[in-house]
């Protein structure tokens, strides 16, 4: 690949992830540890980064995958290419050898001992060898790079299929009426609430954020009825941690309540090292209340019984990124699924203190939360 293609290819990688973050070059840069300016240049093809693992920092802090992450490290590798071929040590050039003098006496030929290689066979193997050490050079740069996570595929490899399959929902309700959303937009520049079916077009439409809290629930059904996959554990990781941002926050309900609490798993994302904690759930839609267990590790799903994992993630002090991660084994394989918002990190933010707006359907606009007279 000529050298502009590969640059352009790998930088538009790099563009690529930017884009999707939707942060500014000045906050990356700060979380990467270098200027606005070198990430801009990264962005537009100017330069090519010595080292591999800025980038694979900026990846995993954008949400990319391990797929992801391995064709960014090969435009990498090609777009660094010229650079480390010239950093090699160029070959000496061997002197044309000087005519012999005809006056001289010759001097006698020194035989070679039996079974001692030939010097042209000495020459060529020495040869061979330089060329497979230049090879493995410009092949395998040095470089820092992230190993593989648990369950997956060395690149060039074909990965096996998951033992079952899974989906999530990132945009529901408490209830299926009750959440709040983090919007950078006046109340007169905000389209009335939604249903909740539509909840995710009017949060895209809308820029907007999980405030204080966000439901996830991800489904997993396995794909044999009779071969079950053990689920283990899920964990909680948090790429990036920001102040609250200082938006509108806007209600979708105007009071919401229901009889069923469904189980759940807890976490809480102020904590420094959060935890997905199980909690029963409650239904109280009968004449005596009955309590829902919560899951708990390990767990078993086939393809006949399936399994819906529901997550509540909290904050009141942060603009927190996250994702989660299910261990999993079957049939003598184990692995860890990354559970991401379509490839990118979960986000939730505070609320405190921020002016809090629920709509008004009489007279067809949103009012401040005290002028509702409603609380919470």
């Amino acid at each position: 690949m000529p050298k502009d293609a590969a640059v352009e290819e790998f930088a538009g990688l790099v563009r690529a992830l930017k884009a999707r973050d939707g942060r500014s070059y000045e906050a990356l840069g700060r979380r990467l540890s270098v200027s606005a300016s070198t990430l801009h240049r990264y962005c537009s093809g100017a330069t090519v980064p010595e080292e591999f693992a800025v980038v694979d920092r900026l990846a995993l802090l954008c949400g990319a995958d391990e797929e992801e992450r391995r064709a960014l490290e090969a435009a990498w590798t090609e777009a660094d290419r010229p650079r480390r071929q010239a950093a090699l040590p160029a070959p000496e050039s061997n002197p044309e050898p000087s005519a012999p003098d005809p006056s001289a006496p010759e001097a006698p030929r020194a035989r070679p001992r039996r079974g001692a290689p030939a010097p042209l066979l000495v020459a060529a193997t020495v040869a061979l060898v330089v060329l497979a050490l230049a090879a493995a050079l410009l092949g395998h740069p040095t470089h820092t790079a992230s190993a593989p996570a648990p369950g997956s595929t060395a690149p060039g490899r074909t990965a096996a299929p998951l033992p079952f399959t899974w989906s999530i929902g990132s945009q529901l309700w408490e209830g299926g009426c009750g959440h709040t959303y983090l919007v950078d937009r006046a109340p007169r520049a905000v389209a009335p609430p939604p249903v909740a079916a539509d909840s995710g077009a009017w949060a895209g439409t809308h820029g907007a954020v999980h405030g204080g809290e966000a439901l996830v629930r991800i489904t997993v059904q396995g794909r044999s009825p009779s071969d079950a996959v053990v689920l283990h554990a899920l964990h909680v990781r948090v790429v990036d941690r920001a102040a609250p941002l200082p938006w509108n926050a806007y209600r979708m309900d105007n009071g919401c309540g229901g009889a069923v609490t469904p189980r759940h798993f807890a976490v809480d994302l102020d904590r420094p090292r959060p935890l997905a904690k199980p909690v029963d759930g409650l239904d109280a839609s009968g004449a005596e209340a009955r309590k829902i267990p919560a899951v708990s590790f390990p767990y078993k799903v086939t393809s006949s019984d399936p399994e819906e994992l529901l997550v509540s993630a909290r904050t009141a002090s942060c603009d927190c990124r996250w994702y989660l991660e299910l261990e999993w084994s079957a049939g003598g394989r184990t692995g860890t699924v990354r559970i991401t918002d379509g490839g990118k990190p979960f986000r939730t933010s505070g609320t405190r203190g921020r002016p809090t707006y629920v709509h008004d359907s009489a007279e067809g606009r949103w009012i401040t939360d005290s002028d509702s007279g409603q609380t919470g």
